[in-house]
């Protein structure tokens, strides 16, 4: 089965599985590039990587409203229990995988990798490790690099096999053009999808140049889609 995934802006996507949504770092309501409002997508299970307001902020409403599963570090997962009465959340850490359940049905699997970034959460609680997730549903792998730099380590996740890679590309908090070429030459994905850019103006992109250089030097294809848009993996 095919997955859909919708940028909704920012760092944040949706990933249809069948009838499922999955949702990755939803920032909906105060990002000025997010194509939806927080009480206007479902979830059935919400990914996050790191405290940031800018990749949190709408986590905890769409969960309680939507009764979806919250995956995150063990540090967060217990907050947003403790401090925002978010009943649902599997709290793990790096290297772990975690099975994605809806009832009797098996979705797929997430396992948690390395970002080197920073984590505090919005009241300046401490957020555990930065992550990123390989998702597998179905016969479908994609990699969501999430807030990081350039690490050596992503060739290992690279030898997972990747149909897709999503990877920042704003510079300034994550990796930069050429670093997120390198990573997708280390990443070795069929597809690459560009993320974490154009919300504001320091992290303004030129996605097409960005596309070219992908081309150009690694053997990945590159995917450049707007806030709402969806490409099939």
């Amino acid at each position: 089965m095919a997955l859909d995934l919708t940028w909704l802006g920012h760092g944040g996507w949706q990933i249809k599985s069948g009838e499922c949504s999955i949702l990755l770092d939803p920032f909906l309501n105060e990002c000025p590039t997010a194509c939806v409002k927080a009480n206007e997508i479902d979830a059935d299970f919400i990914l996050v990587s790191h405290g940031h307001f800018d990749h949190i902020a709408d986590v905890a409403d769409i969960a309680k409203r939507t009764g979806a599963t919250v995956v995150a570090v063990f540090e967060i997962a217990q907050w947003l229990t403790n401090n925002h009465s978010v009943k649902n959340t599997v709290g793990m850490n790096i290297g772990g995988w975690a099975d994605l359940q809806k009832g009797d049905e098996s979705i797929g699997r997430v396992k948690m990798t390395l970002a080197l970034h920073s984590s505090q959460l919005p009241d300046g609680s401490y957020g555990g490790n930065p992550v990123g997730y390989v998702l597998e549903a179905g016969e479908r792998r994609v990699y969501f690099a999430c807030d990081t730099a350039l690490f050596s380590d992503m060739q290992l996740i690279g030898e997972l096999g990747l149909d897709a890679a999503v990877l920042p590309i704003g510079d300034l908090f994550t990796m930069g053009l050429q670093d997120s070429v390198r990573a997708a030459q280390f990443l070795r994905p069929q597809k690459v999808l560009p993320a974490h850019y154009n919300t504001w103006p320091p992290i303004e992109q030129d996605a097409d140049a960005w596309a070219e250089l992908i081309r150009s030097q690694t053997d990945a294809e590159p995917v450049v889609i707007q806030p709402g848009e969806t490409v099939k993996i």
